[in-house]
């Protein structure tokens, strides 16, 4: 057993913590509150966990003269990490329990049982702090009775009060039913808390040395990642290379000299931090080894990506003329077309946190809407906003939750405007534009709306189920009726990846037939999950 948490620890728990979530991952997925088949919290926590230990294995595993201890400086790396790699809500979150852990603990000369209570009841206070609206019966009141467990052991033995944590950990997620009405509808625990409680007991594992000894099954498929967007380059230079440095700013300054001597369009930015910070560093060069080895001189280099000229598109896409840009989230080929045809970066679905500010630097905009379309990649793009204005850029997020509000809301673009005001009234207008989802329950379960069974129709209004069928075509005519209801003169209908051949043609008749005076456009979205979105303006 171990007395500290040393740095080999916090690699151990890192590395111990994402098998076991990939252990867990489709059980986490299945803990879902509204009985849709998108239910992706465990996919979240295991990429957001995949990124932090990406961090720690590119470490060179050397410390800087001065700052963190050896724990402190992989705890801060295993943060970093998280944050670049943080996909939804759950990922955010557990971000910044990480950021809170590594910010108590960083300079405490040893990790005992008091140093742990500490590390988390910083945590709690960080991921409290990154939730706009904390709301309890959630991952945050999981992390808080942990904390508050650890604090009552009062105790410097370290595998105690960690097991102390776990323990109330696990009590809390039981009790989370009870503090949302929405799980205990749908009969499930907090999936964000299930997956900190795997975590918590894999630090008890790596603490004790007791392996429960169960082979991480294969994880399902991960999502692809975003594409961001990049420029061309000139014709002297083949190669754009890009990565994250943790450094300190002394050795930037010469690997600046070293890039500059390489090629041309470099730029290096840094976060501000000292002695040591994160910069993200771009160069066109035509030796890619001897860039990255520049960064390897200079401090720990990741996320290094590399493209070959070659083989982008020949028309660049630069910075927009007034130097204002939008970036989208997009699942769905079609709507990706949609918000591409506006003038907008468009990022793929579920994207991290540094996936987004990669989109968002690679605009060239100084001034740059960030239009995330579901509240999951909300707090991811709160995030990517927050890490881009330490970068110099002005980020807005307007917090749409569909990609119908997205199309309302870039319909009001006006470059003559000022920044600020245009931002106001793309958020009026997406404020302004109602949704809803269409799809089949994936499992049994009680709704406001009643019971469903598997296969049943549900119409989701502003996340809400509202009606349950069994005719998808008649489900969906029904949720356009209740909704046009409460006024509306214009409907948008985007159609989904398995939506039926006539599904949208059938609706669209149907509010003639009932609304001769709504104005209706339908467009193939290939959305997955949802076979029809709706919004009313």
């Amino acid at each position: 057993m171990l007395d500290t948490l040393d740095a080999a620890a916090v690699r151990r728990w890192c590395a111990g913590g994402l098998a076991a979530l990939k252990r867990h991952q489709g059980e986490i997925d299945r803990l879902n509150v509204y009985p849709v088949p998108d239910g992706d919290t465990g996919t979240n926590l295991v990429l957001t966990l995949t990124s932090a230990q990406q961090a720690l294995a590119m470490d060179l595993d050397t410390l800087p003269d001065s700052g963190p201890t050896g724990h402190g400086h992989a705890l801060r790396l295993m943060a970093q990490g998280a944050l670049l790699g943080a996909r939804g809500n759950s990922g955010v979150i557990l971000s910044q329990i990480l950021r809170g852990f590594a910010d108590e603990v960083a300079a405490s000369p040893a990790v005992r049982g008091r140093e742990l209570a500490a590390a988390l009841r910083c945590g709690t206070t960080a991921a409290y702090t990154a939730v706009a609206r904390p709301v309890e019966g959630t991952v945050l009141t999981v992390v808080a009775a942990a904390a508050a467990a650890a604090d009552r052991a009062d105790s410097d033995d370290l595998v105690a009060v960690a097991r102390v944590a776990a323990r109330a950990a696990a009590d809390a997620l039981t009790r989370t039913p009870e503090q949302l009405p929405a799980l205990a509808r749908a009969g499930v625990v907090d999936a964000g808390g299930r997956g900190l409680c795997v975590l918590l007991d894999a630090l008890v594992e790596v603490l004790t040395g007791e392996s429960t000894g169960q082979p991480a099954p294969t994880p399902r498929s991960a999502r692809p990642a975003a594409t961001a967007a990049r420029e061309t380059g000139s014709e002297e230079y083949a190669y754009e290379v890009q990565f994250l440095l943790d450094a300190r700013a002394e050795a930037v300054a010469g690997m600046r000299q070293a890039l500059d001597a390489l090629g041309d369009s470099l730029v290096v930015v840094g976060d501000g931090r000292e002695p040591e910070g994160t910069w993200n560093v771009h160069v066109h060069v035509n030796d890619v080894g001897a860039a990255v080895e520049a960064g390897v001189a200079a401090g720990r280099p990741y996320r290094i990506s590399v493209t070959r000229f070659a083989d982008q598109p020949e028309t660049p896409r630069g910075p927009v003329s007034d130097g204002r840009a939008a970036v989208v989230v997009a699942t769905g080929g079609g709507i990706a077309e949609l918000f591409a045809a506006e003038g907008a970066t468009v990022v793929p679905g579920n994207p991290s946190t540094g996936e987004l500010l990669d989109a968002i630097r690679g605009t060239g905009a100084a001034r740059v809407v960030v239009l995330p379309n579901d509240a999951n990649t909300g707090a991811v793009a709160g995030a990517a906003a927050r890490e881009a204005r330490r970068h110099g850029i002005r980020v807005s997020v307007v917090p749409t939750r569909s990609p119908v509000q997205a199309l309302a809301a870039l319909a009001v673009r006006d470059g003559d405007r000022r920044f600020e005001d245009d931002v106001i009234a793309m958020a009026e207008a997406a404020g302004a534009c109602r949704y809803a989802e269409v799809c089949h329950a994936s499992r049994e379960a009680l709704t406001v709306a009643g019971p469903c069974r598997p296969g049943d129709v549900l119409a989701l209004v502003e996340g809400e189920v509202h009606l349950i069928g069994t005719d998808l075509t008649e489900t969906c005519a029904a949720v356009v009726d209740r909704m046009l209801g409460g006024g509306g003169e214009m409907v948008t209908l985007l159609s989904g990846v398995d939506a039926p051949a006539g599904l949208t043609d059938a609706v669209r008749a149907h509010v003639a037939r009932r609304w001769p005076f709504v104005e209706v456009h339908a467009y193939p979205g290939g959305q997955p999950f949802y076979p029809l979105l709706v919004g009313i303006e």
